[in-house]
């Protein structure tokens, strides 16, 4: 295959290609079932939607996490006091075995 054929066969396939994508285009705008108004005034309203629909998500999301940090909060605390409760045992017991052995 010598320059020339390769040049022209080049050139076939970018013409081809050319081709092919005019077809298309035309073919989506003869075939499309709205116009681009419609389709565009679908789409904000479908946009739309999304973010209220995100939004009430995100206020789920947020009032979920409020209540697990809550329920967070009340199990530190009835911890600390278990805590607080065995230390003071523990102290208690200490001063009587203190009191025992060295009395």
């Amino acid at each position: 295959m010598d320059n020339h054929e390769k040049t022209n066969s080049s050139q076939m396939v970018a013409l081809a290609f050319l081709g092919g994508a005019v077809a298309g285009v035309v073919a989506g705008l003869l075939l499309a079932p709205k116009s681009g108004e419609e389709t565009r005034r679908d789409l904000r309203g479908y946009a739309r939607r999304v973010e209220e629909d995100v939004l009430e998500k995100a206020k789920e999301a947020r009032a979920a996490l409020d209540e697990t940090i809550e329920r967070g909060k009340h199990f530190v605390a009835e911890k600390a006091e278990d805590v607080a409760s065995a230390v003071k045992a523990g102290r208690e017991t200490m001063k009587e075995k203190m009191d025992k052995c060295c009395s």
